[in-house]
């Protein structure tokens, strides 16, 4: 078939002989994206396989980023998406890669719509509750092997047509996860997001405190039971990681990262820390159920059962704190959400997961508590400009690129990598810019979305695409979020990208070849939202940091 297509094209090979046919057996991969990288448990030994049938087109470019990597500890672009550290040992099974490389073959050729889904290998790492939660309608997605809820179904859905529903337009699910968003600003919703990477770091003596304040940007050296949102920067200031720190005691840290970051992160740290037996890392994940209650009502569901008052006055933000919930003893809670939204975070020892969970719904009836899932948080956290590693944060971003300055100590009276880059952007300025984008003439109901990756337009030209999007149902529009730079018209030479240069232009996302209308914002900022719902009533002026 490939041949006669081909002499079509080109009529004159049907006279030339063919002097050779190679037919030889091609490598594939679990997510159809080659491997490329540093292994992360042999330094100095690097990789470049999987190429899922397309060597020819990836040879030039994957062995120029796999050259750049050997010779200068990195390349010169991002090529996360591509990094031997995405997978772990789980992914090696044979009979995981037996029947996942079956089903990416015919996948390989398919149109891709937004939020698809694998379907073999599953149910490979899940949380004690997956079985509670599943019967109550949840849909699942994976991530890094583990199992998390997209949603809940309610009863009386038709859960096939709900599954099948593939768009690039307005999803089937969007009044589920609206319902979802309401419960998490009105009453109380629980997410499971025991897939979160968490590690344990400790010493005997100074030796924890010491390496970290190295290896990280913010100050660590703050008093037991604060958390702290932080960095983990290479020498130019990108993020290797985005994590909260919380400090358990004077020697010992319980860090919390995105869920793919576990085995980068372990590597990255392993490779940095000293050969110390006096210093401890230890990887917790499978430790701990990690439940996020968000809402303005958590803090009455959680009182009842710790029976300790749980106010912003006894229980400040960015707190952590080991207490007692129902009958269990030594949950760590912490006045965080990741959403901007009140609310705790609760990591549970994996024997009191169930028990806590049930402890929780039951007391939660009265309060109007909902399960909810991925979506949603995905919706909150978009809508207040949280930016998460991965998506809009990777190793070519520092945080001085999009307004973290904050989770930054320049001045912590020691160095740290990546401090000598900040210090020169912050003096000379920085070439992008992360920044929201509110559509402003975009039709939910009849346009195609933006859903990740569309060109930025400013004044016309374009300067950069979109990292995340998101429906907010607060603000009734969609909101998109990016990195917009500065092209001189005629070198095309890359020039700063001061606030001016942002509050001043007018602004276009290109979804599918239409550009809508949208309004630029720059982080930090504070609430966008007023009480009132509709968009025509939403002030979208005026921000300052949440």
């Amino acid at each position: 078939p490939l041949l006669s297509a081909l002499l079509r094209r080109m009529p004159d090979l049907e006279a030339l002989q063919i002097m050779q046919l190679v037919n030889c057996p091609e490598s594939f991969t679990p997510d159809m994206r080659c491997i490329m990288g540093e292994s992360p448990t042999v330094r100095g030994y690097f990789v470049l396989a999987g190429m899922n049938s397309a060597g020819i087109s990836y040879g030039g470019g994957a062995g120029k980023y796999l050259a750049e990597w050997m010779v200068n500890g990195y390349p010169s672009e991002n090529v996360w998406p591509l990094d031997l550290k995405r997978f772990g040992t789980l992914q090696s099974s044979r009979t995981f890669l037996r029947h996942r490389v079956m089903e990416v073959m015919p996948l390989i050729c398919d149109l891709k719509v937004p939020r698809w889904d694998f379907q073999t290998g599953r149910q490979l790492r899940t949380s004690p509750l997956y079985d509670r939660l599943d019967g109550q309608g949840a849909r699942w997605m994976e991530k890094h092997g583990f199992e998390r809820v997209k949603y809940f179904v309610p009863p009386g859905k038709d859960l096939l047509d709900l599954e099948q529903s593939k768009t690039f337009y307005k999803p089937d699910w969007f009044d589920i996860v609206g319902s979802e968003v309401k419960c998490c600003k009105e009453a109380v919703c629980v997410i499971d997001m025991s897939s979160f990477t968490k590690f344990e770091i400790s010493s005997t003596g100074d030796q924890a405190l010491e390496n970290l304040q190295y290896l990280f940007s913010n100050d660590l050296d703050v008093p037991v039971g604060h958390i702290v949102h932080t960095g983990m920067l290479n020498e130019n200031g990108g993020y290797e990681n985005d994590c909260s720190i919380a400090r358990l005691s004077k020697r010992s840290f319980f860090m919390i990262s995105p869920t793919d970051q576990q085995v980068h992160c372990w590597a990255w740290l392993k490779n940095r820390l000293p050969d110390d037996s006096n210093l401890t890392m230890e990887d917790v994940t499978w430790k701990y159920t990690a439940l996020n209650l968000i809402g303005p009502r958590a803090v009455d569901v959680l009182s009842e059962l710790s029976y300790a008052p749980m106010t912003p006055e006894h229980f400040p933000s960015l707190f952590c704190k080991e207490m007692s919930v129902g009958y269990a003893n030594g949950i760590r809670v912490m006045s965080i959400t990741h959403t901007g939204e009140p609310g705790f975070m609760l990591y549970i020892p994996i024997e009191y997961a169930l028990h806590v969970y049930n402890e929780v719904m039951n007391m939660g009836q009265k309060y109007g508590i909902q399960n909810a899932g991925y979506y949603a948080l995905r919706s909150l956290r978009i809508e207040k400009f949280f930016a998460f590693w991965g998506q809009d944060l990777d190793a070519f971003t520092t945080p001085m690129e999009c307004g973290r300055e904050f989770q930054v100590k320049l001045e912590k009276g020691m160095d740290f990598v990546g401090q000598e880059a900040l210090l020169e952007q912050k003096q000379n300025g920085v070439y992008k810019r992360f920044t929201m984008f509110i559509l402003e003439d975009h039709d939910t109901d009849t346009d195609l979305w933006p859903w990740w990756g569309e060109p930025i337009f400013r004044n016309g030209r374009y300067v950069g695409k979109t990292t995340s999007s998101a429906y907010s149902y607060s603000l009734e529009r969609h909101v998109c979020l990016g990195f917009v730079h500065n092209f001189d018209e005629k070198t095309g030479e890359e020039l700063l990208v001061t606030t001016d240069f942002i509050n001043q232009g007018e602004y276009e996302i290109d979804i599918a070849g239409q550009r809508f209308q949208a309004k630029a914002k720059l982080y930090p900022f504070s609430s966008l939202f007023t009480h009132r719902r509709r968009k025509d009533e939403v002030e979208l002026s005026g921000y300052q940091r949440e």
